[in-house]
């Protein structure tokens, strides 16, 4: 049997320097869950397709399943754990845009860089960026909502009250 080659690699995750010793193939998926317990950015279909697995290198909505995590040193890496009180984050909650929740972490990183890129995204745009993620248990219209309510905060940089609720 082949040794497998293994290399130290030092990322900076979530604001932190992490190192963590693992294979040249390693994609950034398997090494952020299984070497260094980010669990939040979840397995879906392995290949590219559904989003669940999505986190930001450099501020860009990436498929972790797709990159190899070597492919990532020198570059800022951020998981759904690295956010904090994001106005996407409250409005998902505020407009029930989930279900069973997998591929939640996904949508809101990628939801997040949109809001970053685009705050002045309109309609078009927005369901562009939607088209890279993929939701089995709930419609679209509430993520939109959400997506919607997130970028108006953004506008108007006030952080929407964590106590209303509203039902699209």
């Amino acid at each position: 049997m082949e040794e497998t080659t293994k290399c130290e690699l030092v990322l900076h995750i979530n604001g932190e320097q992490r190192t963590v010793i693992t294979r040249q193939a390693e994609t950034l998926l398997f090494v952020l869950r299984d070497e260094l317990g980010l669990t939040g950015t979840k397995p879906g279909c392995l290949n590219g397709d559904c989003g669940t697995c999505t986190v930001l290198v450099n501020g860009t909505p990436i498929k972790s399943c797709m990159m190899l995590a070597i492919e990532t040193v020198g570059k800022e890496i951020t998981t759904i754990e690295g956010l904090r009180d994001t106005p996407i984050q409250h409005a998902f909650v505020r407009h029930f845009a989930f279900q069973c929740g997998y591929c939640t972490p996904g949508f809101i990183m990628n939801i997040h860089a949109l809001i970053e890129q685009h705050p002045n995204a309109d309609q078009s745009t927005i369901q562009e960026w939607l088209q890279s993620n993929i939701c089995r248990c709930t419609s679209y219209q509430e993520i939109e909502a959400a997506v919607k309510e997130a970028l108006q905060a953004k506008k108007t940089d006030i952080q929407p009250s964590h106590n209303r609720i509203s039902r699209v």
